[in-house]
């Protein structure tokens, strides 16, 4: 017998695929106070799109960046607060602890791409993706190569 679906689960999971909801959206579309900590934190950088979606009940701004060779993205509040920023490291230049850290925990698989996580100006986190045959993943470890007590 089939049960009814009601209308309750229906807009809980309506609810939770609006909020993961990423939309891009033109420079226009930016509020003036984003557009601000854009043009501040994007010096010499070749912008490559800008996003909005709701995080927490909060309307945020990404900014997606080309700068030195490498990718920064950045999370921003609709007042201009710089929320988060990932931006592209090298592995061979984190301090050894965390390159050790991050080799054990893709246990085997190639690490691709590694990024600092920033947020409100403290390093919170290493991020890295990582690939084992047609296995993509991503791990994180903290600041120091420890590990993390949640994901950031």
């Amino acid at each position: 017998m089939k049960r009814p679906t009601s209308l309750a689960t229906i807009l809980i999971a309506f609810t939770f695929s609006a909020m993961a909801q990423e939309r891009k959206i033109d420079r226009a579309a930016l509020p003036p106070a984003v557009q601000m900590t854009i043009t501040q934190q994007s010096k010499g950088a070749a912008i490559k799109g800008y996003s909005t979606e709701r995080e927490h009940g909060k309307q945020v701004y990404e900014a997606e960046m080309m700068i030195n060779g490498h990718s920064k993205d950045m999370q921003i509040a609709g007042d201009g607060t710089l929320n988060e920023v990932e931006e592209e490291v090298a592995l061979a230049t984190l301090p050894q602890k965390v390159q050790l850290a991050l080799k054990a925990k893709a246990a085997g698989a190639k690490i691709t791409k590694v990024e600092s996580l920033t947020k409100h100006d403290k390093l919170v986190a290493y991020e890295a993706a990582t690939r084992k045959g047609s296995k993509r993943g991503e791990i994180q470890v903290g600041p120091s190569g420890e590990a993390l007590a949640h994901e950031e």
